[in-house]
Order: structure tokens, then sequence, then C-alpha cells
């Protein structure tokens, strides 16, 4: 299907890599060109923490050899979009280069969400989404091992995923943290009371000093340098690094004066086409213009940007094939608490959905979702205890009762050598609470 074709990918993260990838591999005459400004090589993102950590070195989470890109005839160009020229096809670069181009991916991700707070701009003062910002707080913090002889501190804004990393981080090199985190608990806004309850106590074992509905007011500097954080309580925290992950935000600022679609990101369908003809998104940046039921338009996760890159790939070798992603799932720790989610758990049950919670010893416990009349299964989080994806996916597409699924649980336990008990205790808790009575054998194996 080449035909000559030359296909540019903006961004060399999971989502335009991947997309290279597929294309590449399911046509073999196509010219790919992929624009990065962040790094000459793709690397695993959700790495970066190790690196800081001293347990990999930034070659280690590199997942192909730096000759894999010239073998496979993807060129790599090192340089940063300006602008994006719709009519005439046409990139302008920041070196003053013009790239052109057949059909355009845009894969640019996202970045830390600022919120105006006044001194922001100072120096200390930064996300942990890109290569850059791993860079930065290699130079801003005290080197490992010696034991933050400065007494260096550390203040992060922000209760969420990117907040636990970066605080594991800092405390692997003896620097204290103060988390503030608005909400009454912990991740308040994708977490249940009791889970954040919990998450947030295991934080403070950690040595974390968690501050809930404490959020900032004012960062304060001195000769450019940020020396404290004002709360809107009106506490003052001597720091000298501001971690900021308050979420992140599509990076498409230089599409602003184009005709390509937007709203929080770059408007999509399931084939990933934006409003502009011969121009995709995938990503953190692309936003799913009607999506599918229990998944939002924009999903910033691995994963995802993985799935729409595979897809997208193959689109533009020519297969027909769409976006079409099943029940919402994702994975995650909190300091040494594995995380895993399927389906749709609000965080406060309202008339369609129902929760059971169940804890077994310290720092394992499950949140179960279903709905209180027809009885259907909705979700899990499970905290400390790893499940079957396959299991609860199936579970999910096929729409089971809550009390089939529970009866099977153990056929999900993943972790079933170390922990053959818990599924006993959790089915006898979950018929004693809500009433629902398990089948006593499984429905001719619904799984198949």
């Amino acid at each position: 299907m080449s035909d000559n074709r030359k296909v540019v990918i903006i961004g060399n993260g999971v989502a335009g890599i991947t997309t290279a990838r597929h294309l590449r591999k399911n046509d073999s005459g196509v010219e790919i060109v992929v624009i990065s400004a962040e790094s000459k090589h793709f690397f695993s993102r959700t790495a970066l923490m190790y690196v800081y950590m001293g347990h990999m070195e930034f070659n280690h989470i590199k997942p192909y050899e730096d000759w894999f890109w010239k073998k496979n005839r993807i060129d790599l160009i090192f340089d940063y979009v300006e602008e994006v020229d719709t009519a005439s096809k046409s990139l302008k670069m920041r070196a003053g280069d013009s790239v052109s181009y057949d059909e355009l991916v845009i894969a640019t991700g996202s970045r830390p969400r600022f919120f105006g707070w006044p001194g922001q701009d100072l120096e200390g003062v930064q996300g942990l989404v890109t290569l850059q910002d791993l860079e930065k707080l290699e130079k801003r913090t005290p080197p490992p091992l010696e034991g933050n002889k400065q007494g260096f501190k550390a203040v992060i804004a922000g209760g969420g995923l990117i907040g636990v990393e970066l605080s594991e981080m800092l405390l692997t090199r003896n620097i204290p943290v103060t988390a503030l985190v608005r909400e009454k608990v912990f991740w308040g806004g994708v977490l249940t009371a009791k889970e954040g309850e919990r998450i947030g106590r295991h934080m403070k074992d950690h040595g974390v000093d968690l501050r809930l509905e404490s959020e900032i007011k004012e960062i304060n500097g001195e000769d450019g340098q940020v020396k404290s954080v004002t709360t809107t309580s009106g506490n003052e925290l001597p720091c000298d690094l501001v971690g900021i992950t308050t979420g992140v935000m599509p990076n498409i600022e230089f599409l602003q004066n184009t005709d390509i679609e937007m709203d929080k990101g770059i408007l999509v369908n399931e084939r990933l086409e934006t409003s502009v003809d011969s121009i995709y998104a995938v990503g953190d940046c692309a936003e799913i213009r009607n999506p599918r039921k229990g998944r939002r338009g924009l999903e910033p996760v691995w994963y995802v940007g993985r799935m729409m890159g595979e897809v997208l790939g193959q689109r533009l070798a020519g297969k027909d094939v769409s976006y079409l992603p099943g029940p919402w799932f994702n994975s995650a720790k909190f300091f040494d608490i594995e995380y895993m989610v399927y389906g749709d758990i609000q965080t406060e049950p309202d008339e369609n959905q129902a929760h059971f919670f169940w804890e077994g010893d310290r720092n394992k416990f499950i949140t179960i979702a279903y709905h209180p009349e027809t009885k259907k299964f909705q979700g899990i989080n499970t905290f400390g205890i790893r499940v079957r994806h396959a299991y609860f996916d199936r579970a999910l597409s096929k729409e089971r009762g809550v009390g089939e699924v529970m009866a099977g649980i153990d056929k999900a336990n993943f972790d079933a050598e170390f922990y053959k008990k818990w599924p006993e205790d959790f089915k006898r808790a979950f018929e004693k609470e809500t009433g629902i009575e398990l089948p006593k054998s499984l429905l001719k194996k619904w799984m198949s």
C-alpha cells in the first residue's frame, strides 16, 4: 500500500513508536519519520523512577537497541515541531527546517498540569512526566548515598500515582517529603473513602508527611530559587523542591492555530482520525469523541497509547481495524501495595451502584461494585492482591452477575501459591454482608 507515501509521527513515546513499528511490520515500502525533542530513542516512561532510584540505568529502559530504527528504516529527527501547516502538509521545525508529510500522526503525549500559582516558574518547581523532568530532578536533589547532608526538603502537590512515585523516589535519598492533597482522603477523586484512608496510612507508614485538605496558595522564592510553599490554610513549609503532581494535560499547544478540532485533547473517532484529512492522533493527546461505555475520552495511561498505536499502525498499512477498547482496567503500585482496577467503581456509590468492602491482612483489601437491583457485576479494586485480567475482563464483557463472579473468584487469584486462604474468607464475608447467595458450582464454565 506504500505508493511512495511518507508518514511522519510527532512523538516517540509508546503510542508513536508502536504506530511506527506496526506500520513497518505491515508495509515494507512506506517512508516513516519519527520526530521528538525529548529523546533520541524510545524509552519506557514508566521506568524513569527506577533510574533515579539506582535500580536501572537509562540504557536499561530502552526496549530496543539503537540500531533497531535504522534496520527497520524508521528515520529519527531530534527536533521540536513549532507549527503544523495542514494546507501545505508541512511542519516547521525549531531548527529552521521544514518537513513534509503525506500522512501525519500526532503522538505528543501529555505534560504536568499547573494551575497558575504565584511562583510556579521558580527554579525547583517541576513535574515528573518527561525525561527532561527526570534530568532536572537529578540536578536539583542531593546525589544518592550522600545521606542528604544539607537537609534538602521537598513538598509534593497533588494526590495520585505520580505523587506516590515521586515520594518514593525522593525518600530513597533520605529527602523528607510533605504531600499536600486537597481531598479528605488520598486520591479521593478515584479511590473510595475506605481505600483512600488505607493508602494514606500506608504512605505515612513509609515516611510521607501527608496533609489532607491542604493546597498550595503560593510558592515563595529567593534569587529565583524556591524556598517555601504557603498553603491555603496559611502554613509556610520550607522546601528546596516543589513537585507538581496535580495531573497531566495533553501536550497540544503548538496546534492552537491549526484547523484541527480540539477539546481537552485532539478529537478523534474510533479510526483515530482527526477533523483534518490525513492527520491522526494517538496516546495521551488523543480524545475519543464518543467513548464506549465505561471508558473516558481522555485516558492518559501507557497501555491505552500502546493499543491505539497498534490499531493506527495497521490502519495506515491498509487494514480495516478500529480502536475498540474493552472494559476499563489499570494497575499501579502505592509503595509496596499493588493496585489493580477492572470496570467502573465510583468513589461514592449511588442508586445504580452498591459496594462491598473486604479487608484481609494489613494492606490487603478489595472493593466490589455491583448494581443493587440487577446484581450485575460492575467492577473491582484490589490492593495487595493480584488477580487475573482475563477473568474480570470476561465477567464485565459478558455482564455476569456479581454472585456468579464472586463464586469463581478462586480462578481469578493470581497469587494462589501464597494466598490460598483469602478467597474463601472473602466469599464467606460477601455472602454474609450482602445477602447474595453464591452458586455452589460455576454455571458450566462461564469463562469458556
